[in-house]
């Protein structure tokens, strides 16, 4: 793998953008990005009504575009590197708009599945931003940059929901797909006009083989998981796809090995420092969904089971809320701790206190305050976490191969999430009550999603724990 230097965007240009616009723009892009994700929530119960479809269908609406960014993730990456992160940017934010836009016109299932496809291929938005500052920023801007962006995600998702609600309550519901695509196309223009293609590419051919492996075993894998417990976790098409991403997936490593320009270097992936921090990756996108399936379900659920908090999607958005603005105000404080002491010292407290925070949500779970205050707690773990696992990788990683690792730790995340979802659904509906003739979760089964994303935070840090005690910087 050869690394070039390409000639600069515009060479008449007369001075770079300050790094604080720079950051300003990737930041805005990536949380425009991230809202994309929940700008559906409010909608799932009513998807069925609105596009004349059942519910099992219409959940499609949400598994595409989980599926989409599953597997755009590492390819866009990976096309950054190699063709430039700016344009892959730009086409990530192009695809977010003209998704949004078809999603905003849609009447049916159909087309409205095409734009939330065309929404998730733009997942690679933030892991691109990320290695974007790497490139351009000096090195004593970065950790506080790429703690900043990767923020976005939390920020991005924590606006998006009590907004979408708002929208939805009081507005034709195709209104969030066309502020979408407004934001979508404000972002593209920001970027196409101030932000500077990278110089750093590393040319070559494109491992088409190696995209379509990764690509059938992510979606064997996510649609086993997300649909197991519809399908029945022992039915033959879960038990089917989760076997063949496990043969492909041994393919796939096989070639990805063997062939000289792969999709994702295996060799490099391996190295501790990286291996270590996309499994604690993993874990964290655990940990982090957890709250988001168990506390709209405990505001939601009715008074009258004794621990339903009755409220509205609008008020959970709003208590949720404070959680994306705190990992906003710790990214800051989670840069300032990697400087001074290492970003593995970080990601552990970041472990630790999303631990805590899940310790404290068994037992304060009986009024808004103390889920907001819970929320805002795992919120800043989060936040110190997110903040240094973009500098763990980068530092054990080539300059030519930036993109296609963040992008790699980023989808690392998402299998985490998505496990997480599955989990979680699987407990609260084998631990339910009745109530009206109605069944739902049931305490003892909120507080157990609780306790085992408490689990996979202790096990985060476990992990982090044997992650070396200085960067090993690769140039």
């Amino acid at each position: 793998m050869s690394l070039t230097l390409a000639p600069p965007a515009d060479p008449h240009s007369s001075a770079p953008p300050r790094p604080a616009v720079i950051v300003g723009i990737l930041a805005f892009a990536g949380i425009v990005t991230a809202s994309m994700q929940t700008l559906v929530i409010p909608l799932v119960p009513k998807l069925p009504g609105l596009l004349g479809a059942s519910a099992a269908d219409a959940s499609w609406a949400v598994t595409a575009t989980l599926l989409a960014a599953a597997v755009a993730t590492p390819v866009v990456g990976r096309l950054g590197d190699m063709f430039g992160k700016r344009r892959m940017l730009l086409v990530s934010l192009a695809l977010l708009t003209v998704g949004s836009a078809i999603a905003g016109l849609s009447t049916d299932l159909t087309p409205m599945i095409i734009g939330r496809v065309l929404q998730g291929l733009s997942a690679g938005v933030i892991p691109l931003g990320i290695s974007i500052m790497r490139d351009e920023l000096p090195p004593e801007r970065l950790g506080a940059a790429t703690a900043t962006m990767s923020s976005s995600m939390g920020v991005g998702g924590a606006i998006g929901l009590p907004a979408a609600a708002l929208i939805a309550d009081h507005a034709d519901w195709h209104v969030l797909f066309w502020i979408s695509a407004g934001l979508g196309a404000i972002a593209a223009v920001l970027v196409l006009t101030l932000i500077p293609e990278s110089r750093v590419r590393t040319g070559g051919r494109f491992d088409l083989i190696g995209a379509a492996g990764l690509s059938a075993v992510l979606v064997c894998l996510l649609l086993a998981i997300s649909k197991g417990t519809d399908w029945g976790w022992t039915s033959g098409l879960t038990i089917g796809l989760l076997v063949a991403a496990v043969v492909v997936l041994l393919a796939w490593g096989w070639w990805e090995l063997r062939t000289r320009q792969p999709l994702v270097d295996l060799r490099t992936t391996a190295r501790r420092q990286v291996l270590l921090t996309n499994l604690s990756s993993a874990m964290f996108g655990f940990a982090m969904f957890g709250m988001s399936l168990a506390f709209p379900q405990l505001l939601q659920l009715p008074a009258a089971t004794g621990y339903g908090l009755g409220q509205t999607m609008l008020a959970v958005g709003l208590v949720l809320a404070p959680q994306g603005l705190v990992m906003r105000v710790v990214s800051r404080w989670s840069a300032r701790i990697s400087a001074a002491r290492g970003p593995k010292v970080t990601l552990m407290l970041g472990a630790l206190v999303v631990a805590a925070g899940y310790g404290l949500s068994v037992v304060l779970m009986s009024a808004i305050w103390q889920l907001v205050l819970v929320s805002c707690v795992i919120g800043a773990g989060v936040g110190f976490a997110y903040g240094a696992m973009p500098s763990l990788v980068m530092a054990a990683v080539p300059v030519s191969e930036t993109a296609a690792a963040n992008s790699l730790n980023t989808l690392m995340r998402a299998i985490g999430t998505s496990v997480s979802s599955a989990v979680a659904g699987a407990v609260l509906a084998s631990l339910t009550i009745t109530l009206g003739g109605a069944a739902f979760p049931s305490q003892n089964g909120l507080r157990l999603v609780l306790a085992i994303c408490a689990a996979a935070s202790l096990l985060a840090l476990a992990i982090a724990a044997f992650l070396p005690a200085k960067n090993t910087a690769t140039h």
